[in-house]
């Protein structure tokens, strides 16, 4: 295949192929209504992260000119994000040089590389399913403590002063204190506060107008107005021109250093990238391919991370606008992305009069976003265990780190599992008179056993963990049978999965039936599970003749063989 047929290919070439006029008008006017949260909350999510303001105009320009050609939905916006700040501060910070924003900088675009290079990777070996690590319990507990996180770190911004202290409990104990000894300084907060008010109010009663835009530009023309520039902290002005791959200082070392938490940043992207290219691409009646936009999201982080940007994903905020705004292709994108470019080259010491609480006003309404109080309470209703493993990632994450918090929630997921699948629903299955097929005895108390015959139900794969427990409730149901037993049938269609450990246990436990003369059968095994059989070399014992398609098919045999009438007995 050529290079040409090989760009014909990508998607955003094959969109441009197909693209309407009629689109073009409303294209643009999404892209210029996309501008104006751009340039705000990549320059908010990027000192939330720890990094020079800037850096989120360059995270947000090469990522979405990169994802333009690339990605394969049409309207999701890519750029900074406030679930990832907390993650590269983790990762970077404690490498950077003190008081060097540049090698802050350097290392965030290392990360971003790395992890579009996992991502990528990812993409090309068809791993978008290890997303599913990320269960919805963690995914829930894992964004309400990121935005604790936010909100704590940018609230003495907001206010005017500087704690330093370790963890979020810390930091909140020196913001109490702070507060309680009068640290606050009233310009600061009265520009900070004030942002957010207008913010909230703009969102409570005129949506269609973008807030934070009001409020940064009203921020902004106050310090000009009143000469505040030597009285608050101001973001400064942008550097001129745009940025050169450049990783000055960098040690292998460094990198290192950096390859886990750009594995565990590339998941927590990608998932919610996942998530939401689905729901929008569902929205439009199309599909999106995961494993290409896997490959798609790593190309994007790769471009950023080389000319001065860091890790980004999907923003859930920016691509409803986008959406809402009429955009139907990434060209929406790309004249959002060309006029924030614009914006660096023609007006880059406007941001000298940006105030960092009007900044901090912006990250904190966005972070706020990630709170989700009535889901956690819809948790607690639907399960204890789920509510649990929320409570846990929310815990882990707050305070004890975002990745450690992460991987602590994902090991006790699997532990979940496991003790699902342990102690799994198992019953024995009796008549109803009112019903046809047969039904679970602990539902159905008044149901009627067939004499001579035990049939059971076990609803989880049979492995080392639970095989014994299968045996045991076998040997308990059949001891406490009103009458003799002959058959024993298990309907088997739920157990999906056999270990070696769990066929040794069949097998002990068709020894110990055939030694009181019971018969053990099986009713609607799926075929993979009979195929383990044979392979463990145990169909010998194991014969067609054990096996039944149906539990009627079952219970006909047990019939035909016994000589029984099929009367019931009572449970």
């Amino acid at each position: 295949m050529s290079w040409v047929e090989t760009l014909g290919r990508l998607p955003g070439i094959a969109t441009a192929r197909q693209y309407r006029r009629e689109w073009l008008r409303t294209d643009i006017t999404a892209g210029l209504v996309l501008t104006a949260l751009l340039i705000p909350a990549g320059m908010g999510y990027a000192e939330a992260a720890g990094l020079p303001a800037y850096a989120g105009l360059y995270a947000t320009i090469v990522p979405l000119l990169t994802y333009a050609v690339v990605g394969p939905s049409k309207i999701l916006v890519l750029g900074p994000d406030s679930s990832l700040a907390p993650l590269i501060a983790a990762a970077v910070l404690p490498l950077a040089v003190a008081d060097d924003p540049e090698s802050a900088l350097a290392l965030a675009g290392v990360l971003g590389v790395l992890m579009g290079i996992i991502l990528l990777v990812g993409g090309f070996l068809n791993l978008g399913f290890v997303t599913e690590l990320l269960s919805k319990p963690i995914r829930l507990g894992y964004l309400n403590a990121i935005a604790l996180i936010v909100v704590v770190g940018q609230l003495p911004k907001l206010l005017g002063f500087s704690v330093e202290a370790p963890g979020v409990l810390g930091e909140i104990a020196e913001i109490g204190k702070s507060v309680f000894n009068r640290e606050i300084d009233p310009i600061a907060a009265a520009v900070g506060i004030g942002a957010l008010a207008i913010i909230v109010a703009f969102r409570l009663w005129l949506p269609i107008v973008p807030g934070v835009l009001v409020a940064v530009v009203a921020a902004m023309a106050l310090s000009a107005a009143a000469d505040l520039t030597d009285d608050i902290d101001m973001v400064g002005a942008l550097p001129e021109g745009l940025p050169l791959p450049s990783f000055g200082g960098i040690t292998w070392h460094d990198v290192g250093h950096l390859v886990g938490p750009a594995a565990g940043i590339a998941l927590i992207a990608f998932a919610d990238t996942g998530v939401l290219s689905r729901t929008f691409a569902s929205r439009h009646g199309e599909d999106v391919n995961g494993s290409t936009e896997m490959k798609a999201i790593g190309a994007a982080n790769i471009a950023g991370g080389l000319f001065g940007g860091f890790p980004v994903s999907a923003s859930g905020s920016r691509t409803p606008v986008a959406e809402q705004s009429g955009a139907h292709t990434q060209l929406a994108g790309v004249v959002g992305a060309l006029a924030v470019l614009l914006f660096v080259l023609v007006a880059p010491g406007v941001t000298a009069y940006l105030p960092d609480a009007a900044l901090g006003a912006v990250v904190i309404v966005a972070a706020t976003a990630l709170i989700d109080v009535g889901g956690m309470i819809r948790m607690w209703r639907m399960s204890t265990i789920e509510f649990g493993l929320a409570v846990a990632a929310f815990l882990g994450v707050a305070l004890v780190g975002v990745l450690q918090g992460i991987l602590v929630a994902i090991g006790l997921s699997f532990v979940a599992v496991v003790t699902r699948a342990w102690q799994p629903h198992r019953t024995e299955l009796i008549r109803t008179g009112d019903r046809p097929g047969f039904h679970d005895i602990e539902r159905h108390p008044g149901g009627q056993r067939i004499p001579g015959l035990v049939l059971v139900r076990f609803d989880a794969p049979l492995f080392f963990a639970n095989g014994e427990i299968f045996d045991s409730y076998v040997r308990s149901v059949v001891a406490k049978a009103p009458t003799p037993v002959e058959w024993v049938i298990v309907a088997a269609e739920p157990i999906t999965g056999l270990d070696t450990t769990a066929v040794d246990e069949l097998v002990d436990l068709d020894r110990y039936l055939e030694g009181k003369g019971i018969r053990l059968a099986f009713a609607e095994m799926k075929g993979p599970i009979k195929d383990r059989l044979i392979r463990f070399g145990v169909n010998e014992r194991f014969d067609a003749t054990h096996f039944y398609p149906t539990i009627d098919a079952a219970v006909s045999a047990f019939h035909h063989r016994t000589g029984h009438t099929g009367r019931s007995t009572d449970r």
